[in-house]
C-alpha cells in the first residue's frame, strides 16, 4: 500500500512541474529554481544522447552590405487602410496610432468622411489614401527603399527634421491631432518614488534607474516615435549642451549597463511591466488611455509633443498639394477634432514641447550613438538556431532564409554571431566568431545551403547552442548572450520541453523565437517567455522587416 501511496505521490509531483506548454511555462512562470552550477552539469547530461555534427560554410560572395534596399520588404507589407478613387488621389502615410483598428483609427474615419464628401481640385474628383506604417519606417523607406508617398504624417516633428536632410519637406500643419509621450509608472511605485525623487522625468528615472529603485524600459528609437523621443531627452540629460556629444555617449553605455534591454514593440513592455519586470515604461499618451490595464499607472508626459504634423514633399504635383491641403483643413473641422478627442487625443494641451535641441543631423546621431551603445558598450554573443526538418521545405524555409540573410545587414559588426540547424540531429553550420566581413559571407553562405528534411529536434539544438554561448563566452566575459530558434513548428523528437526551462532560466539567456506558417506558436511563445524575450509570427510577408527591427534593438 506504501509502494502505490508513494507511486501516486510522484505522479503528482511531476504532473505539476511538467503538465504542458499551454500552462505553467507559457510565460516563463512556475519554472523550477536551480543554480548556474546545475543547470551546466543538466545540459551537458542531454548532450550526451544528442549527434551533433559540424559542416565547414561556404562564403557567399554575393553579399553586399552597401544595399539597404535588401533588407526591407516591400511597401505592400504595410496595408492600405483607407482606398481613395479620386481621380486626384494622394497616399498619406500614417502613424500607427490612428491608422490601425479601432479605437486607433481616427484618420482611417476621417479620411472615409473626406472620400464622401465630393472635394475637387480644378474640377477633378479628390481622394484620399492611408497606409498604416510607423513614423520611423517611412524614414527609413523613403531613404533606403525608394518609397514616396505624397503626404507624412508622423507621430512628431522629428522625423520630419530628419527627412529634410534629404527631401525638400513643406508642413501643411502642426498640428492636426494632440498628443503627448511620456513615462509610466505603477501607482504604488510612484508614491515611493516621489517621496525620494520629488519629481518624475526623464532626469529622475536615469537617476533611479542607475541607483537600482527602478527598471526604467523604453522602445526602439529606430522604429518607434516615443522611443526616439525619450532616448533625446535621457542624451540631453546627459549632457544638455550637446546631447550628441562623446560625454553623452559615455553615460549612455553607463545607463545602458543598469537597464532592461531595449523592447522590441510596446507589447512586449506591457507584458514585462505585468510581471513586475519593469516598474516604468515610455507610452504615447493615446495608448494609455486606451489600454485599460493600465488604469493603476500613473502617466507624466516627458520630451516633445506628439502633435502629427502633415508634411508634404517637393517632388509632389500642385494639384496634389492642394488636395493634401483640403484634406488636412478637413481634419481640423470641429467634429473631426471632437473625434479625434473620444479616440483619445487632444489631452494635456497645456503641455509644453521640451526640446533638446536637436536638428535632423542630430536626431540621426542621436539614432547611431543607441545603435553603438544599446548593450551598455558589451559585445553581443549570439546563435541562431534554424529548423531544417521537413514540414520546412519549400516556402518555409525559403522564408527563412530570404529573411534571415536580409535582415542580418542589421547585426552589428562588433557582435559574435554562430549559426545551428537541426532535423533529427544538430549541425554546427557556422562556429561563433566576430561579424567581420569574413563572417557575414560566411553566415550567408551558410544559410543558402540549408535544406530540408526529417523530424523536428528543437531541444537538442538549443541546449547545443547554449553549450556553444557559454563556450564562446569564456574567452569574452563581459559579453550578453542570446539565441534566435527559428522554427515552423513543435519538437517530435530529441529532448523534451520540460528539460529546458530551469536550465534557460537559470543561464539567464534571452531565446527569440521566429514561427515560419506555424498553426500554433504556443510552444514558441513559450520558450521566448523564458527569459522576456521576443516572439515573431513570421506568418505575414512582413518577416524582413521585422526580423530588421528585432536585431537593430539587440545586436
Amino acid at each position: 500500500m506504501k509502494k502505490y501511496i508513494a507511486l501516486i505521490l510522484v505522479l503528482i509531483l511531476s504532473l505539476s512541474l511538467f503538465s504542458g506548454c499551454d500552462g505553467a511555462y507559457e510565460d516563463g512562470d512556475n519554472i523550477p529554481i536551480i543554480s548556474q552550477e546545475d543547470a551546466v552539469k543538466e545540459m551537458n547530461a542531454l548532450l550526451t544522447n544528442v549527434r551533433v555534427y559540424t559542416k565547414d560554410a561556404p562564403i557567399d560572395m554575393d553579399v553586399i552590405d552597401e544595399n539597404p534596399a535588401a533588407a526591407l520588404a516591400d511597401i505592400s507589407t504595410f496595408p492600405i487602410t483607407v482606398q481613395g478613387s479620386g481621380r486626384i488621389n494622394i497616399e498619406i502615410a500614417a502613424a500607427t496610432e490612428f491608422s490601425a483598428a479601432a479605437p486607433d483609427d481616427w484618420m482611417n474615419v476621417v479620411a472615409e468622411r473626406f472620400n464622401r464628401e465630393g472635394f475637387t481640385v480644378g474640377g477633378s474628383s479628390v481622394s484620399v489614401s492611408v497606409r498604416k506604417i510607423t513614423s520611423g519606417e517611412v524614414l527609413t523607406y523613403m531613404i533606403d527603399g525608394g518609397y514616396r508617398p505624397d503626404v507624412y504624417v508622423p507621430s512628431n516633428e522629428a522625423w520630419g527634421k530628419m527627412l529634410s536632410g534629404s527631401f525638400q519637406v513643406k508642413t501643411l500643419s502642426s498640428r492636426i491631432a494632440g498628443n503627448t509621450a511620456g513615462i509610466l509608472m505603477k501607482k504604488s511605485t510612484y508614491d515611493t518614488f516621489i517621496e525620494k525623487y520629488k519629481e518624475l522625468n526623464v532626469g529622475t528615472a536615469m537617476e533611479a534607474t542607475l541607483a537600482g529603485d527602478i527598471n526604467f524600459a523604453y522602445t526602439n528609437p529606430y522604429t518607434s516615435s516615443t522611443g526616439l523621443n525619450i532616448l533625446t531627452a535621457m542624451l540631453a540629460h546627459f549632457d544638455p549642451s550637446n546631447p550628441v556629444s562623446q560625454k553623452a555617449a559615455e553615460k549612455l553605455i553607463a545607463y545602458q549597463k543598469q537597464s532592461p534591454p531595449v523592447a522590441y514593440t510596446t507589447a512586449v513592455l506591457r507584458n514585462s511591466a505585468a510581471k513586475g519586470v519593469i516598474d516604468a515604461m515610455v507610452m504615447e499618451e493615446q495608448s494609455y488611455i486606451n489600454t485599460p490595464e493600465l488604469r493603476d499607472y500613473v502617466y507624466v508626459p516627458q520630451g516633445i509633443r506628439h502633435d502629427h504634423p502633415v508634411y508634404t514633399f517637393d517632388y509632389v504635383s500642385a494639384e496634389k498639394q492642394e488636395a493634401a491641403q483640403l484634406f488636412v483643413d478637413y481634419c481640423l473641422r470641429e467634429e473631426n477634432q471632437s473625434l479625434a478627442t473620444e479616440k483619445g487625443f487632444n489631452r494635456h494641451d497645456e503641455y509644453k514641447s521640451v526640446d533638446s535641441g536637436l536638428d535632423g543631423a542630430g536626431y540621426l546621431a542621436a539614432q547611431r550613438i543607441w545603435k553603438q551603445n544599446k548593450n551598455g558598450g558589451k559585445p553581443v554573443i549570439a546563435v541562431f538556431v534554424a529548423d531544417v526538418s521537413g514540414s520546412m521545405a519549400g516556402t518555409p524555409l525559403r522564408s527563412l532564409q530570404e529573411s534571415l540573410i536580409a535582415a542580418s545587414s542589421y547585426i552589428g559588426s562588433e557582435n559574435y554571431i554562430g549559426l545551428v540547424s537541426y532535423s533529427d540531429t544538430v549541425t554546427i553550420n557556422l562556429p561563433i566568431s566576430e561579424f567581420d566581413p569574413t563572417q557575414r559571407a560566411k553566415f550567408s553562405g551558410a544559410v543558402k545551403h540549408l535544406s530540408a528534411g526529417g523530424n523536428t529536434a528543437t531541444y537538442d539544438a538549443v541546449m547545443e547552442a547554449t553549450k556553444l554561448l557559454l563556450d564562446k563566452q569564456k574567452e569574452i566575459p563581459d559579453a550578453t548572450l542570446m539565441m534566435f530558434v527559428l522554427s515552423d513548428g513543435a519538437q517530435n523528437v530529441g529532448i523534451k520541453y520540460e528539460r529546458i526551462p530551469s536550465i534557460v532560466k537559470a543561464l539567464g539567456i534571452p531565446v527569440y523565437t521566429i514561427g515560419y506558417n506555424m498553426s500554433s506558436t504556443t510552444e514558441l511563445k513559450a520558450l521566448a517567455g523564458i527569459n522576456e524575450a521576443a516572439l515573431i509570427n513570421a506568418s505575414s510577408d512582413d518577416v524582413v522587416n521585422q526580423l530588421r527591427n528585432l536585431f537593430n534593438t539587440q545586436l
